[in-house]
Protein backbone atom coordinates (compact mmCIF):
# COMPACT_ATOMS: atom_id res chain seq x y z
CA UNK A 1 0.00 0.00 0.00
CA UNK A 2 1.43 3.40 -0.89
CA UNK A 3 -0.62 6.66 -0.28
CA UNK A 4 -1.17 7.73 -3.97
CA UNK A 5 -0.86 12.30 -4.83
CA UNK A 6 -2.27 12.74 -8.32
CA UNK A 7 -0.42 14.58 -10.92
CA UNK A 8 -2.87 17.78 -9.85
CA UNK A 9 -1.79 17.65 -6.37
CA UNK A 10 -4.57 16.14 -5.13
CA UNK A 11 -4.51 13.44 -2.60
CA UNK A 12 -5.75 10.06 -4.01
CA UNK A 13 -5.74 7.98 -0.88
CA UNK A 14 -4.19 4.74 -0.17
CA UNK A 15 -3.95 2.21 -3.32
CA UNK A 16 -1.83 -0.76 -3.89
CA UNK A 17 1.23 -0.20 -5.45
CA UNK A 18 0.76 -2.12 -8.83
CA UNK A 19 -2.74 0.16 -9.27
CA UNK A 20 -0.56 3.30 -8.14
CA UNK A 21 2.05 1.98 -11.09
CA UNK A 22 -1.13 1.30 -13.73
CA UNK A 23 -2.45 4.84 -13.02
CA UNK A 24 0.82 6.37 -13.48
CA UNK A 25 1.34 4.50 -16.92
CA UNK A 26 -2.61 5.30 -17.99
CA UNK A 27 -1.28 9.36 -17.70
CA UNK A 28 2.08 9.04 -19.60
CA UNK A 29 3.96 9.99 -15.76
CA UNK A 30 6.28 8.52 -13.61
CA UNK A 31 5.62 7.48 -9.96
CA UNK A 32 7.90 9.11 -7.70
CA UNK A 33 8.39 8.35 -4.39
CA UNK A 34 8.71 11.38 -2.26
CA UNK A 35 8.30 10.42 1.00
CA UNK A 36 9.83 7.06 1.83
CA UNK A 37 9.68 6.93 5.49
CA UNK A 38 6.27 7.92 6.22
CA UNK A 39 3.46 5.55 7.12
CA UNK A 40 2.43 4.11 4.38
CA UNK A 41 4.72 5.58 2.02
CA UNK A 42 4.00 8.45 -0.22
CA UNK A 43 4.00 8.68 -3.75
CA UNK A 44 3.57 11.25 -6.73
CA UNK A 45 2.52 10.92 -10.01
CA UNK A 46 4.74 13.89 -12.14
CA UNK A 47 6.97 13.95 -15.59
CA UNK A 48 10.35 12.94 -13.25
CA UNK A 49 12.54 14.57 -15.88
CA UNK A 50 10.84 18.04 -16.00
CA UNK A 51 10.84 17.40 -12.37
CA UNK A 52 15.13 17.33 -12.15
CA UNK A 53 14.95 19.96 -14.96
CA UNK A 54 13.19 22.00 -12.41
CA UNK A 55 15.55 21.40 -9.85
CA UNK A 56 18.46 21.93 -11.66
CA UNK A 57 17.39 25.33 -12.60
CA UNK A 58 16.43 26.14 -8.98
CA UNK A 59 19.84 24.81 -7.92
CA UNK A 60 21.56 27.51 -10.78
CA UNK A 61 19.53 30.25 -9.65
CA UNK A 62 20.37 29.65 -5.96
CA UNK A 63 24.13 29.74 -6.37
CA UNK A 64 23.57 32.68 -8.86
CA UNK A 65 22.29 34.75 -5.95
CA UNK A 66 25.27 33.56 -3.29
CA UNK A 67 27.88 36.07 -2.49
CA UNK A 68 31.53 35.17 -1.95
CA UNK A 69 33.01 37.37 1.19
CA UNK A 70 36.65 38.36 -0.47
CA UNK A 71 38.86 39.84 1.95
CA UNK A 72 41.43 42.31 0.39
CA UNK A 73 44.75 43.28 2.42
CA UNK A 74 46.54 46.44 2.22
CA UNK A 75 49.74 46.78 4.44
CA UNK A 76 51.21 49.99 5.47
CA UNK A 77 53.63 51.49 7.83
CA UNK A 78 53.48 53.95 10.24
CA UNK A 79 55.81 56.49 9.12
CA UNK A 80 53.54 56.69 5.64
CA UNK A 81 54.09 60.20 3.41
CA UNK A 82 50.92 62.04 2.72
CA UNK A 83 50.75 61.20 -1.14
CA UNK A 84 51.64 57.42 -0.19
CA UNK A 85 49.01 57.54 2.23
CA UNK A 86 46.33 58.67 -0.40
CA UNK A 87 47.10 56.02 -2.60
CA UNK A 88 46.17 53.09 -0.02
CA UNK A 89 42.82 55.23 0.76
CA UNK A 90 42.15 55.19 -2.84
CA UNK A 91 42.91 51.33 -2.88
CA UNK A 92 40.84 50.90 -0.03
CA UNK A 93 37.73 53.12 -1.28
CA UNK A 94 37.79 51.04 -4.73
CA UNK A 95 37.68 47.47 -2.86
CA UNK A 96 35.00 48.64 -0.43
CA UNK A 97 33.21 50.11 -3.28
CA UNK A 98 33.27 46.73 -5.04
CA UNK A 99 31.81 44.95 -1.77
CA UNK A 100 34.85 43.44 -0.33
CA UNK A 101 36.69 43.68 2.96
CA UNK A 102 39.72 44.93 3.67
CA UNK A 103 42.00 44.10 6.01
CA UNK A 104 44.14 46.84 7.33
CA UNK A 105 47.42 46.22 8.61
CA UNK A 106 49.75 48.51 9.98
CA UNK A 107 53.40 47.06 10.49
CA UNK A 108 56.28 48.57 12.71
CA UNK A 109 59.57 47.79 12.72
CA UNK A 110 62.89 48.32 14.86
CA UNK A 111 62.47 51.18 16.79
CA UNK A 112 58.49 52.12 15.41
CA UNK A 113 57.61 49.43 18.07
CA UNK A 114 57.93 52.22 20.54
CA UNK A 115 55.38 54.75 18.92
CA UNK A 116 52.25 52.18 18.43
CA UNK A 117 50.14 55.28 19.53
CA UNK A 118 50.81 56.53 16.10
CA UNK A 119 49.64 53.46 14.37
CA UNK A 120 46.43 53.70 16.76
CA UNK A 121 46.52 57.02 15.20
CA UNK A 122 46.44 56.10 11.31
CA UNK A 123 43.86 53.60 12.00
CA UNK A 124 41.72 56.24 13.12
CA UNK A 125 41.99 58.37 10.03
CA UNK A 126 41.51 55.56 8.14
CA UNK A 127 38.12 54.70 9.44
CA UNK A 128 37.37 58.13 9.08
CA UNK A 129 38.67 58.94 5.64
CA UNK A 130 36.12 55.58 4.97
CA UNK A 131 33.37 56.19 6.65
CA UNK A 132 30.92 56.76 4.23
CA UNK A 133 31.85 53.26 2.55
CA UNK A 134 32.67 50.87 5.12
CA UNK A 135 32.38 50.48 8.96
CA UNK A 136 34.82 48.56 11.44
CA UNK A 137 34.29 45.18 12.25
CA UNK A 138 35.72 45.03 15.55
CA UNK A 139 38.30 46.54 17.71
CA UNK A 140 41.87 46.91 15.73
CA UNK A 141 43.97 43.70 17.13
CA UNK A 142 47.52 44.38 18.28
CA UNK A 143 50.22 41.80 17.68
CA UNK A 144 54.00 42.23 18.65
CA UNK A 145 54.61 44.22 15.30
CA UNK A 146 51.08 45.00 13.39
CA UNK A 147 47.90 46.27 13.87
CA UNK A 148 45.77 45.07 11.74
CA UNK A 149 42.24 46.08 11.34
CA UNK A 150 38.70 44.49 9.57
CA UNK A 151 36.58 47.36 7.51
CA UNK A 152 33.48 46.08 6.14
CA UNK A 153 31.50 47.55 3.29
CA UNK A 154 28.23 49.95 4.27
CA UNK A 155 25.08 48.40 3.39
CA UNK A 156 22.23 51.18 2.26
CA UNK A 157 19.01 50.37 3.11
CA UNK A 158 19.76 46.63 3.20
CA UNK A 159 21.93 46.62 0.23
CA UNK A 160 25.46 46.16 -0.33
CA UNK A 161 27.63 49.80 -2.10
CA UNK A 162 28.16 47.05 -5.38
CA UNK A 163 23.91 46.44 -5.46
CA UNK A 164 22.91 50.15 -4.92
CA UNK A 165 25.78 51.00 -7.99
CA UNK A 166 23.92 47.80 -9.88
CA UNK A 167 20.80 48.89 -8.97
CA UNK A 168 21.75 52.90 -10.28
CA UNK A 169 22.97 51.60 -13.75
CA UNK A 170 20.11 49.70 -14.58
CA UNK A 171 17.91 52.95 -13.54
CA UNK A 172 20.13 55.13 -16.23
CA UNK A 173 20.17 52.18 -18.82
CA UNK A 174 16.62 51.96 -18.15
CA UNK A 175 16.20 55.60 -18.86
CA UNK A 176 18.12 56.07 -21.81
CA UNK A 177 16.28 53.29 -23.73
CA UNK A 178 12.90 55.21 -22.42
CA UNK A 179 14.53 58.24 -24.75
CA UNK A 180 15.93 56.61 -27.38
CA UNK A 181 11.99 55.05 -28.25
Amino acid sequence: MVRLIGEDGKNKGDVPLKEAIRYAEERGLDLVEVAPDANPPVCKVMDYGKFKYEMKKKMQSAKKKQTTVVVKEIKIRPKIEEHDYQVKLKHIRRFLEEGNKVRVIVMFKGRELIFMDKGLKLVERILKDVEDLGTQEKEPVKDEKTIVLMITPQKKGGKSVKDTQRSEKEVQNNSQGQNQV
